[in-house]
């Protein structure tokens, strides 16, 4: 399992150091994984956790490729759990413009509205593995 880089290294790696690289996104996810990684700690990270603990949210380690509220020992809405969606880069990307649209009844409240800070979200969590 894969763990976040720390802010300081991806501070470093944003920043060109050139003292680590991080694997590109897998296919599909264009954005930067060094930014998104940013992004997240700003927007994500209070309620889906450091490393992939969850806090009020679940942990994100491997969500790309997961279905929808599968993981055991968390409490999703029913509309997430019972939603059908599996988490692609495409799919990641409309739930995250407007989660409450995407999917009505989700317990979800947050958004990213920049289309090149999703992009940079998602291609960082395509990283956690």
């Amino acid at each position: 399992m894969r763990r976040r880089l720390a802010p300081g290294v991806v501070a470093l790696l944003a920043a060109g150091a050139g003292v680590a690289a991080q694997a590109p996104p897998p296919a599909g996810l264009s954005g930067d994984p060094a930014a998104g990684a940013q992004i997240f700690d700003v927007r994500c990270g209070f309620c889906h956790g450091d490393g992939g603990v969850g806090g009020q949210g679940p942990s994100l380690i491997g969500v790309v490729g997961r279905r929808a509220g599968s993981l055991p020992n968390f409490a999703y809405s029913a509309a997430l759990a019972g939603s059908g969606i599996t988490w692609t880069g495409p799919q990641l990307d409309h739930f995250l413009t407007n989660p409450a649209a995407a999917v009505p009844g989700t317990a979800m409240p947050m958004n990213v509205p920049d289309a090149k800070e999703r992009a940079d979200v998602i291609a960082y969590l395509g990283t956690l593995e």
